[in-house]
C-alpha cells in the first residue's frame, strides 16, 4: 500500500510540474554560416553548458568554421593580421573546423559569464562580415 501512495505522490508533482529547475541545463544556439555573416538565433545565453548547432548555408559554396573568443572588444574591432584574427591575442573557448556547404556540426562548451565573438577565420572570411556577437549572462 505505501509502494501506491509514493506513486500516487509521484504522479501528482509530475503533473503539477513541481520540480526543481535546473540550473544545468543546456542551451542551444544555432549559428548559420552565409558567406558573408554568421547569424545567431540569439544573441544572449545563461553562462553554463551551451551547445552551438552549426550549419554552413548551402549556398554559399564556402568551407567556413565557427571559432568562440572571449573578449571585451566588439565583433567587428579585432584584429587581423594577414587576413586572419590573430586566435592567440584571445581567450578561445572553442571552435568547430571545416563545416562544408550545406553541413551540419555541433559544439558544446562551457560558457563563463562574459561577452563573446565568434568568427569564421578562414582567411578573409572575417574581413568579409563573418563574425558575430554573443553575451553570456550569470
Amino acid at each position: 500500500m505505501r509502494f501506491v501512495q509514493h506513486v500516487m505522490i509521484l504522479a501528482s508533482i509530475i503533473a503539477l510540474g513541481i520540480f526543481p529547475a535546473r540550473g544545468d541545463a543546456q542551451q542551444h544556439v544555432s549559428a548559420t554560416l552565409l558567406s558573408d555573416a554568421i547569424q545567431l538565433d540569439i544573441s544572449e545565453v545563461k553562462a553554463g553548458p551551451v551547445t552551438f548547432d552549426v550549419r554552413n548555408a548551402a549556398d554559399n559554396k564556402l568551407v567556413h568554421e565557427l571559432v568562440v573568443l572571449k573578449t571585451s572588444l566588439a565583433d567587428n574591432a579585432l584584429p587581423v593580421h594577414k587576413g586572419q584574427v590573430p586566435e592567440e591575442k584571445f581567450k578561445k573557448i572553442g571552435e568547430v573546423e571545416d563545416v562544408a556547404p550545406g553541413k551540419s556540426r555541433h559544439l558544446t562548451i562551457k560558457l563563463a559569464p562574459g561577452h563573446y565573438v565568434l568568427v569564421c577565420n578562414k582567411p578573409g572570411h572575417y574581413s568579409m562580415g563573418m563574425h558575430a556577437s554573443l553575451a553570456a549572462t550569470p
